[in-house]
């Protein structure tokens, strides 16, 4: 059987480019690795709790057009992700705003926050930040830092602030409004039942096939079909001949607890180093569940290796010099367009994704 478009990976952009082809009267054939859809949008149900596999995924986008375009394939709930840091035995609302600011200071207005942030970045003197803890502390003061940054960050990236970029902290919003919802976005929720369901739809009437690696079965696939959407690792694709790009991988343990209610919060992030996890969530907050039983999962920030799951490019200078030679190859195929997080080594929020799928389906279903 011959298809017009060979898509690999059965994630956001695999799958709305499938969707989008198919609508177009193509045939696609979506080849997955996993022994499921979706991606890292994942979603298992367990005892009635969506478990986000993954981690935490919320939708949020201030373009209509991408709103209405998912309102297609699912129903979102009214869920605003209100994150808790807590550093020792402390609690503090996210993003960085009045209910922090009251919490670690005992003030209670914009003008006392704003004096306190101000003295402190001018008793530091720092001119021109020279690495990433001088740049978050020539934004936002010692305290915060200290406090809600440092240890977090270090965790995240497996290295001293002191050794990371500052660019990677371009700026860091704060906000003198008692006002804890973490996303400026206009549109925000989870889908009712969970992503794998929107994904589901998004595919309907598609040929799927998982458990299928691409890579160890190349040549009999590429056979099948006109054209290659390829939604994994660039560098893989090209065997490392130009050099591993860096990402960062996640770890995850989950458990079931017999309680109803484990830390009140979807998501609680750790801040402080000693923590080896960077946050816990609690999955029924998702959904608002009142199960009697609660799903949690700790996660922990690795370096990432081959073998394991790329969770999040390393965008520094070397790993984007890297990349763009990859990309200079890439464009010179003839069949296989990239695309996705890990085709275009590129930090996508899940709206990006759609968007850029989209963008791809008019340029190329033309």
């Amino acid at each position: 059987m011959k298809y017009d478009y060979l898509i690999v990976g059965a994630g956001l952009f695999g799958a709305v480019f499938a969707r989008e082809a198919k609508r177009k009267g193509k045939k696609c054939l979506v080849v997955e690795r996993r022994n499921h859809i979706a991606g890292n949008v994942y979603c298992e149900e367990v005892h009635g709790i969506q478990v986000h596999r993954y981690g935490a995924h919320i939708f949020h986008t201030s373009d209509r057009r991408i709103w209405d375009y998912v309102c297609q394939f699912a129903e979102f709930n009214n869920y605003v992700n209100s994150p808790i840091a807590r550093y020792k035995d402390e609690l503090y609302n996210l993003p960085f705003n009045m209910n922090t600011f009251s919490k670690m200071w005992n003030i209670a207005t914009p003008a006392e926050a704003k004096e306190i942030i101000a003295a402190q970045i001018a008793d530091l003197g720092i001119i021109m930040p020279k690495n990433l803890e001088e740049q978050a502390l020539s934004l936002v003061g010692r305290d915060v830092y200290e406090k809600l940054i440092k240890g977090y960050t270090e965790k995240q990236w497996g290295r001293d602030c002191r050794d990371l970029p500052a660019f990677i902290i371009k700026r860091l919003p704060l906000r003198f409004t008692y006002d804890n919802n973490y996303f400026n976005d206009r549109y925000q929720g989870i889908p009712i039942g969970g992503y794998t369901e929107l994904v589901e739809k998004l595919l309907a009437g598609t040929e799927v096939r998982l458990n299928v690696d691409y890579l160890e079965n190349r040549q009999e696939l590429d056979r099948l079909a006109d054209k290659i959407i390829y939604t994994g690792m660039i560098d893989q694709f090209y065997d490392y001949s130009l050099g591993v790009l860096q990402y960062r991988s996640v770890r995850f343990e989950t458990e079931e607890l017999e309680m109803e209610n484990f830390q009140g919060n979807a998501v609680v992030n750790y801040t402080e180093r000693e923590v080896p996890y960077t946050r816990i969530i609690e999955h029924k907050h998702f959904e608002f569940g009142k199960q009697p039983t609660t799903i949690i999962s700790r996660e922990y920030s690795s370096e990432w290796k081959k073998g394991d799951e790329p969770y999040y490019p390393v965008n520094d200078d070397r790993n984007n010099a890297l990349y763009a030679q990859y990309r200079e190859r890439a464009e010179k195929e003839a069949r296989v367009i990239f695309g996705g997080r890990l085709g275009g080594y590129k930090y996508y929020d899940m709206d990006k994704v759609i968007a850029a799928a989209l963008e791809l389906c008019e340029v190329e279903l033309r």
